[in-house]
């Protein structure tokens, strides 16, 4: 079998020598032989054999060097999947009808197996982490073959599947095969985060009650460890802690750490260093007044690393740019759009003390702290504050999204945050819940389609007139301050509009009704959502007037002739985007800028089909040359690289 796409297989030449080296390394271009050749034992030895001697890739351009790493991350996923199907191979039964390797190896008579003692020896690792391993290959095999194939073809790395495999463990045979059919045509590309968020949505659609047992049973582990860190610093972590209550809390450090970096008295420390802070004096029971006057007293010392480093918080909105559509300055406090993870190990980990070699995040601080700073909304023009803050409201609140027909009773469908990713539908109702239960929740409705793209939005204000009933009864959460997305399915708006506004059986009084202001004429245009009213828990009323958010078409409606967009059109593309869009980005769109495809100053729109959340970092990698993003319909970013690869972000997907 020859090494390259042509006939020459080098016979007795060194690996890399020889007159078809330019050939093959040209195949490893976008498009070319071998960029788009499935990993195998002769891709390995291609990819050996253009490193050279030396493993330096002797005349290899930018081009060829990102096919040949994409290739070489393939391979190393075809190994794992080698080595996993080799420990498959050892359940199969023995001459006398027994499993040479045992697949419950959680049971008692599975512990001393003497086989996971070898394999543990063998590999190097310790016992549980063998038969962890053991029992995963059977998984990708047996009860996830299509995951075990993505693998196979270096779609996925073993950590990924490893994740799947982890949130899927609790389904049943024929609910883990109809989740794993749900995901597995939208894993290519996907980061560890964005892989575990939809495997998080796949496993509660079909199967809610598992996940809320599941939960359940967590809770009841709820404790508090210290640790020592790799970097001799101590870590101090509650695990296991009912969802509400610790998202509560995590905003209250946010509003606490924003206070100290108001204060100006923690000169160079960057926003991460101040949660910290903010987290020890809470604990301390240390006041804010208290901790401020000490520091301005005592000067306090500037970390290791300077102001404006890489763990500050979100930038400013828009940068400036000047007559080409390039930045006239740049913020030294980017980051570069990393997702938390790296996918440069498959190891199993060793004796389950944590992930260990390979790409799951290096904390506990969620999918969000892959850009740095405040990962929550920001109060809007309606926030009148809350505790915490400078007029006593806290400067961010968790966002939490909770589907209408959910909180209505009228099907079982996820919730989602941002910290937390998808969640139960009984942890839904929680939420929105103990968010009623805070005079400083701020509550939003969105409009989706049937592929959950969002269509409409609107800022649920106080009604005219509206009631305000009293907390709603039996409540015994405590209260959650939050930003509350309410998603609603276009299909379920029309229903409601042609019909009474009666409550559903069984529910309270006006509990989580969503009602029109006024009836349809059929004069209307199609996409003219009109004015409702949200009505929570306790008779609260609020009114929402619907915008259209320009997904799928543009008719220029939000338009405007400056370079910064007007608030509503800025917040219709963050509620579209939701985050980055690039596609391995994470940041939040609210904490993104609003960036022009086509810029400004080159003659381009000021309008939803033209424009784009990008983190500070992604807005400046889009301007730098040989980049460009595209948008073949509003919401849909089409990004080609130097290198000529082009890659697509779809509109964010809703659960509703």
């Amino acid at each position: 079998m020859g090494l390259q796409a042509g006939d020459d297989p080098w016979p007795g030449k060194e690996p890399g020598q020889g007159k078809g080296l330019p050939e093959l390394l040209a195949s490893f271009e976008h498009g070319g032989a071998w960029d788009r050749a499935a990993p195998s034992a002769a891709l390995a030895a291609v990819l050996e054999a253009v490193a050279g001697p030396d493993g330096l890739y002797e005349g290899a351009g930018p081009g060829s060097l990102v096919g040949i790493t994409r290739q070489w991350a393939a391979v190393g996923s075809w190994a794992a999947a080698g080595l996993l199907g080799s420990l498959r191979s050892m359940m199969r039964e023995n001459r006398y009808g027994d499993p040479m390797l045992r697949r419950n190896l959680d049971l008692p008579d599975g512990a001393d197996d003497s086989l996971v003692y070898e394999l543990a020896q063998a590999l190097a690792m310790g016992p549980v982490s063998a038969g962890n391993l053991a029992k995963l290959a059977w998984t990708l095999g047996l009860r996830l073959p299509g995951i075990g194939r993505l693998l196979a073809a270096g779609v996925l790395t073993l950590p990924k599947a490893k994740l799947i495999a982890t949130i899927f463990a609790p389904l049943s045979e024929d609910e883990a095969a109809r989740a794993e059919a749900l995901i597995v045509g939208e894993l290519k590309g996907k980061t560890w985060f964005q892989v575990e968020r939809l495997a998080w949505r796949a496993a509660l659609v079909v199967a809610p009650d598992v996940a809320e047992r599941r939960r359940r049973a967590a809770e009841k582990q709820a404790r508090v460890t210290i640790f020592r860190e790799e970097s001799g610093t101590v870590g101090l972590s509650g695990r296991d802690l009912p969802a509400a209550q610790a998202l509560s809390g995590h905003a209250t450090v946010l509003a606490r750490a924003e206070e100290y970096q108001r204060s100006g008295a923690f000169p160079g420390q960057s926003m991460s260093t101040l949660e910290a802070l903010a987290y020890l004096h809470l604990l301390s029971d240390v006041s804010a007044a208290d901790a401020i006057a000490f520091a301005h007293t005592a000067g306090a010392e500037p970390p290791s690393h300077a102001a404006g480093s890489e763990e500050d918080g979100p930038e400013e909105d828009g940068p400036e740019e000047d007559g080409d559509g390039n930045f006239a300055e740049r913020s030294p406090d980017d980051r570069a759009p990393d997702d938390g993870a790296s996918d440069d190990g498959w190891s199993g980990g060793d004796d389950d003390k944590g992930p260990a070699d390979d790409d799951t995040p290096d904390d506990d601080l969620g999918p969000d702290d892959d850009d740095g700073g405040p990962d929550d909304d920001d109060p809007g023009p309606d926030d009148d504050g809350g505790p915490g803050g400078a007029d006593g409201g806290p400067a961010v609140l968790p966002e939490v999204a909770v589907p209408l027909a959910t909180l209505q009773g009228r099907a079982e469908r996820a919730g989602e945050t941002r910290l937390l990713g998808a969640f139960d539908p009984a942890l839904a109702r929680q939420f929105a819940l103990a968010a009623t239960l805070s005079p400083y929740s701020r509550w939003e409705v969105t409009i989706v389609d049937e592929r959950g793209h969002a269509i409409g939005h609107g800022l649920a204000r106080p009604a005219q007139g509206g009631r305000q009933g009293p907390p709603p009864p039996g409540a015994a959460l405590c209260p959650l301050p939050a930003r509350v997305n309410v998603t609603v399915t276009e299909t379920l708006l029309r229903q409601l509009a042609a019909q009474p506004a009666q409550p559903r059986p069984g529910a309270p009084p006006g509990a989580w009704a969503l009602i029109p202001r006024k009836r349809r004429t059929g004069d209307e245009r199609p996409d003219d959502y009109g004015t409702w009213t949200l009505v929570l828990p306790g008779g609260r009323e609020l009114s929402v007037r619907f915008d259209v958010v320009p997904t799928h078409t543009c008719d220029h409606r939000y338009q405007v002739n400056s370079y910064q967009p007007g608030d509503r059109l800025r917040r219709l593309v963050q509620i579209r985007d939701q985050e980055c869009t690039f596609p391995p980005c994470s940041r939040p769109a609210h904490a993104s800028d609003f960036e022009h495809a086509i810029p400004y100053a080159k003659g381009g729109r000021t309008d939803a089909c033209n424009a784009g959340a990008r983190s500070r970092r992604c807005h400046q990698v889009k301007q730098s040359p040989g980049w460009e993003v595209t948008q073949p319909k509003p919401g849909w970013h089409q990004w080609t690289t130097p290198t000529g690869r082009t890659y697509v972000q779809e509109p964010w997907r809703y659960i509703a």
